[in-house]
């Protein structure tokens, strides 16, 4: 009986103590999420800037009838090379996060006929497209901050050749996991090359917000190339900053399971402890009452004699 408490006694502790690391990723979880939204909105505000910018571009293009570069062209269905960059986690405890992306990556790729070149963000994302029987032709250590999603994209730029602006487009596409609520999130594909018709027909349509209409100047140019690249890099820069948001909140949900679970696992593991202990200190008690009642029957029965 008293093993079986000492049992029941370490189980308590492993769990209290497991509680205590679940609580603690529970806040950063959280902290973790607050920080990345706040990255996702002042890039969403820049990307405002940048997609305002390039308008005013191609409307002036538009109406000069400007040839314009390479990578803002027409793009021609043909046999083609399609470069997917599937962002993920390093780490566990994110419930379906990485099995869901990768599923919806492998959904996009089977969708695009081509050659496919496929680049992993985390290592838990690349074992399961690996496991699924995808060829990566890279994979990129994930950010652990904010201030290491910039070199994060310039490295995902040049690796791609989306940076070379000079190039004969080809489709890139970012996978990663879109929050759709605070508490949810679903995959999500977005495609970043080519730049083609209809992505200039749609920044065309952005009106600029006040009646000052800026004027720009040598667009054929650096203008147009700086603003393109600029697109680029705040475009991963944010899908980047909403997956880890996503991912943190895939954390945070897991973990308040874990915690419900284990905060019921120690009701049951206290509950069974104290019986147990009771019944230990009833028997004692009866075996004390009983030696009472023998030792006093015995004594009576000597004065009796």
């Amino acid at each position: 009986m008293s093993q079986t408490i000492a049992n029941l006694h370490r189980k308590i502790k492993v769990a209290d103590d497991l509680q205590k690391v679940v609580r603690t990723m529970k806040a950063m979880a959280a902290s973790s999420i607050g920080q990345y939204e706040k990255s996702m909105h002042s890039s969403s505000e820049y990307y405002r800037t940048i997609e305002l910018g390039l308008g005013v571009c191609l409307r002036k293009i538009t109406s000069e009838s400007t040839s314009i570069l390479p990578l803002v062209s027409q793009f021609k269905k043909r046999s083609r090379n399609i470069s997917v960059v599937v962002f993920g986690s390093d780490q566990g405890l994110v419930g379906q996060f990485n099995n869901v992306v990768a599923a919806h990556a492998v959904n996009t790729l089977n969708e695009r006929p081509g050659n496919h070149r496929v680049w992993a963000i985390g290592e838990r994302v690349q074992a399961h497209l690996e496991d699924i029987g995808l060829s990566l032709e890279g994979t990129f250590s994930l950010p652990k901050s904010v201030k290491a999603i910039t070199p994060l994209v310039g490295e995902i730029l040049i690796d791609t050749n989306a940076d070379d602006l000079e190039s004969d487009c080809d489709e890139l596409y970012l996978i990663y996991n879109h929050r759709t609520s605070a508490a949810n999130y679903e995959p999500k594909s977005l495609r970043l090359l080519p730049l083609d018709n209809f992505w200039q027909n749609d920044l065309s349509k952005c009106h600029w917000p006040t009646k000052n209409l800026p004027e720009v100047l040598t667009v054929k140019d650096s203008t147009l190339k700086a603003l393109i690249r600029e697109y680029l890099f705040v475009s991963i820069f944010r899908t980047c900053t909403e997956s880890l948001a996503s991912e943190n909140v895939s954390r945070l949900l897991a973990m308040q399971r874990a915690d419900k679970n284990i905060e019921e696992l120690l009701g049951d593991l206290k509950g069974t402890f104290y019986r147990l202990r009771q019944g230990n200190i009833d028997e004692e008690l009866f075996d004390v009452v009983s030696g009472f009642e023998a030792l006093s029957k015995d004594s009576l029965l000597r004065t009796l004699v």
